[in-house]
């Protein structure tokens, strides 16, 4: 009888659904980084562990029931439900539950844990809904192997593993929350990587502006955990249960880095950290130790324009940070105000200034429909956004992302949100899919923000000015790159009702 698996992580993502048409070139394919150090966690205390990595080899849900099953024979199957970005997690809850339906079609008796930040933020909903056994409330890995240990004990008692959602006979309990992880660098011995199909990661798009031919290979770490900011949009803290920062120490960090460009010749790097610029020894820590080793990286992370001192910038750009990118999501300050971003135009504006004028390229973020947001007050940020000129800008319809101040906020008011009955579903929740719904605002409804984020995508990229920016920095290529991306037609049905 074949040998069991103690842990099966899977990573499972529909790019087709959420990007459309976008998914196909020019979304980035990121290695599941929390799966990888979930994994390492787990070998260090002599457990077998797997990973299936479903958009990086490209899996159906089908294909991966059909793997769970036939080849991996598993105590425990975790599905890591995570994103390109923290607010990313909900967007992969449609395809999450559809695998672990048919894993549990095909053999009812394999014991499925959820955990991410979505499950986290809606443990007991996540239990009812999903074909499911558990789900992990909290940052994941203690209550990933205590859970497995009460499993392969046979008395599968889960009345002790911390942070675990379960059921008992038709009843759900839950316990309570794992202590988070203090000694990073102790507990988490590194990423998995050779359990990763590393040669079929890619970086974003305008990751690569300087060799856009070449996106690959491409990995993304982290060197700290959580966020000590709580803006009320984000759900970066669900998993952590409040604003919390932790960081790996530099040292660990150029370990990480060292495998990544020895053994697996990558440059571009992603620092996958909510707040990256923000503690001084952390930041110039990491940058002296990549400058000691002379690698020649092209590495993307996000700051805070109130967290980058100047101090910083040179150092950065020397250790081969590229891109930063900041959350600027407003540039009315009501609107900002309204969302706890303490900031104001003109420090951002001088913050990028200073960013560009060290020749590091800027990723800047926008919210369009915020709840304080007008027409007028959304012309405003894409005024803002044309002005900055940015090598690259995100612009986002806003969402009340479960686990967010926001979601509260919205449950409580009665909101339309895609997850409540006649909804689009989780899927809605994702910012290019064809089912997106956005908030609406106190004068705005969910299409015309939409409508105006879309026309806003639209106006930037086509832009003359930003286009004769993009030609002089990078050259024609990637101007024809982006004339090519901007005409992928992005379906919306809530523009089509």
């Amino acid at each position: 009888m074949k040998k069991k698996l103690d842990v099966l992580f899977i990573a499972p993502a529909d790019h087709k659904k959420v990007f459309q048409g976008l998914g196909e070139e020019f979304s980035a394919i990121e290695p599941p980084a929390l799966a990888g150090l979930f994994a390492n966690y787990l070998r260090a205390k002599n457990c077998s562990v797997a990973i299936i990595d479903a958009p990086a080899l490209g899996l159906s849900a089908e294909e991966i029931a059909d793997q769970v099953v036939s080849s991996y024979n598993p105590h425990l199957v975790v599905m890591t439900v995570y994103g390109h970005q923290p607010s990313a997690s909900t967007q992969n809850m449609p395809v999450s539950g559809k695998v672990c339906r048919l894993i549990k079609e095909r053999d009812k008796n394999i014991k499925i844990l959820m955990t991410g930040t979505h499950p986290s933020a809606l443990p007991e909903r996540t239990l009812r809904e999903e074909a499911i056994d558990f789900v992990c409330q909290g940052e994941g890995p203690i209550t990933i192997y205590e859970t497995l240990q009460a499993i392969k004990s046979g008395t599968e008692n889960f009345s002790k593993v911390p942070g675990l959602w379960y059921w008992d006979g038709k009843i759900i309990k839950s316990n309570p929350p794992a202590p988070l992880i203090q000694n990073l660098d102790k507990e988490f011995p590194g990423i998995a990587w050779d359990l990763l199909p590393m040669e079929k990661y890619r970086a974003h798009n305008w990751h690569c502006f300087e060799d856009i031919d070449h996106r690959s290979p491409y990995a993304s770490l982290h060197t700290s955990f959580g966020c000590p900011f709580n803006c009320s949009f984000c759900c970066i803290n669900a998993p952590f249960g409040g604003p919390s920062y932790r960081m790996f120490s530099p040292d660990h960090v150029i370990r990480e880095i060292d495998i990544l460009v020895n053994k697996y010749g990558v440059k571009n790097i992603k620092f996958i950290d909510e707040l990256f610029v923000l503690n001084e020894s952390h930041v110039m820590g990491i940058c002296d130790l990549i400058i000691e080793r002379g690698y020649d990286l092209n590495i993307w992370a996000y700051t805070r324009v109130d967290t980058l001192q100047d101090k910083f910038l040179e150092k950065l750009r020397k250790a081969g940070i590229k891109w930063l990118a900041p959350g600027i999501e407003a540039a009315n300050q009501k609107v900002r105000d309204g969302i706890r971003k303490g900031i104001y135009n003109e420090n951002i504006i001088a913050a990028v200034r200073k960013m560009q004028s060290a020749d590091i390229n800027i990723i800047a973020n926008y919210i369009f429909g915020l709840p304080d947001d007008t027409l007028e007050t959304m012309q405003e940020t894409l005024d803002l956004a044309v002005a900055i000129n940015s090598e690259w800008a995100n612009f986002y319809s806003a969402m009340a992302y479960p686990g967010s101040a926001l979601y509260t906020v919205a449950e409580k008011g009665g909101w339309s949100l895609p997850g409540n009955p006649g909804g689009p579903g989780w899927i809605g929740y994702s910012q290019h899919s064809y089912e997106c719904l956005p908030l609406p605002t106190k004068t705005l409804t969910a299409k015309e923000v939409l409508r105006f984020r879309d026309q806003a995508f639209q106006t930037y990229f086509s832009n003359p000015v930003y286009l004769e920016m993009i030609q002089k920095k990078f050259g024609q290529k990637v101007v024809n790159h982006i004339k090519t991306m901007a005409v992928v037609p992005l379906r919306r049905k809530l523009l089509e009702e």
